[in-house]
């Protein structure tokens, strides 16, 4: 059963990882076409004479008052650091002193591991707990520049990723690794060479 569950937790892992991923990606790609617009296509009067034509066919086909991209890098990019906090913390790759822990004996260790551990299930339990609550208050209202879209989706991520962690913290305290140095499998091998 255990074996399962960390099959699992390795699924979400990697799921969390991709989505942060491709958050990053679209984040790249929308910031600067929001600024190409803005100063670029906006403005015709400082094109030069060789551009008048191509940049003229892109503003006419394209517009030259995007509002979208800046929301929604920031949209992205709470999902981004929401979910890769997440991994980062399975990962162990979270800010940790670990001068106390590596002072004590083998029992008060255990202690303030399962001390640590329980911290940040409450956390995560208020991430859930008022998450949610945020969810709801805001489900009715509506984000101006994504008229079709609900505020409360866009508060999703807090729950969402306040529950990824919670079952991440279940899995650290039933395999009793707590204080472990980030493995060479995971993504803390890409940070630390």
């Amino acid at each position: 059963m255990k074996a399962g569950y960390i099959r699992a937790m390795d699924l979400i892992h990697r799921l969390c990882l991709w989505i942060s991923a491709v958050c990053i990606l679209i984040i790249t790609l929308i910031v600067p076409w929001g600024v190409f617009v803005r100063y670029v296509l906006s403005d015709p009067a400082n094109w030069p004479g060789w551009l008048t034509g191509p940049l003229g066919f892109l503003r006419s086909v394209l517009g030259y008052d995007s509002s979208w991209p800046e929301p929604m890098a920031i949209l992205l990019m709470i999902v981004f650091s929401l979910l890769s906090a997440a991994v980062c913390y399975r990962d162990n790759l979270h800010i940790a002193v670990m001068a106390v822990p590596n002072m004590l004996r083998p029992g008060a260790r255990l202690a303030l591991g399962w001390l640590a551990e329980i911290c940040m299930i409450a956390a995560s339990l208020f991430m859930v707990i008022w998450g949610i609550r945020l969810v709801l208050t805001t489900w009715h209202q509506v984000i101006a520049e994504f008229p079709m879209l609900s505020t409360g989706i866009t508060y999703m991520p807090i729950p969402v990723s306040g529950a990824i962690v919670m079952l991440f913290i279940v899995e650290r305290l039933w395999t009793g690794r707590l204080f472990a140095q980030p493995e060479g499998a995971s993504i803390a091998s890409v940070a630390t060479d």
